[in-house]
């Protein structure tokens, strides 16, 4: 885990509480890719044996976020970023581990380039998918960033 991945699950404890007790981690982040985990237990299950649809949609959400976060924060720019839309699909119960991965990062970095060539705010969507230990997938999420350059 490197300094910066560290970092997120410090700001998940302060300013994200319900992620950070429910269990959810920033396990892996470059330039491609971001990993986030969860494990089923009591704090974020649901009454059918299985973790919370939320739950696994605050991971899913992670993964992406982390992304776009670290872009961001590289291009070293000031661009505000904000969830327009999300979709989801369930495909089986969620127990164990739950990894979710997101793979949108060179289709992320031509969209903030654009935003900050242009100066206009643009749209991407992007998809984390949602594996338990077998290696099935129990959830699949779609988020629609907005990215906007701020005017400093």
């Amino acid at each position: 885990m490197d300094g910066y991945t560290r970092k997120v699950n410090t700001f998940l404890f302060f300013k994200l509480p319900s992620a950070w007790w429910c269990g959810v981690r920033l396990r892996e982040l470059t330039d491609q890719y971001a990993v986030t985990a969860v494990r089923y237990r009591w704090m974020n299950q649901n009454p059918f044996r299985s973790m919370f649809w939320a739950v696994q949609g605050m991971a899913a959400e992670l993964a992406t976020g982390a992304l776009v976060s670290r872009e961001i924060r590289k291009s070293g720019r000031g661009v505000s970023m904000l969830v327009l839309k999300n979709k989801a699909h369930f495909t089986k119960k969620a127990r164990g581990r739950i990894r979710f991965r997101c793979e949108d990062g060179a289709r992320l970095r031509e969209t903030l380039e654009k935003v900050l060539d242009t100066d206009k705010g643009a749209t991407i969507w992007m998809t984390a998918i949602g594996r338990d230990e077998a290696g099935d997938v129990v959830s699949e999420f779609h988020f629609e960033w907005t990215l906007k350059a701020r005017n400093l």
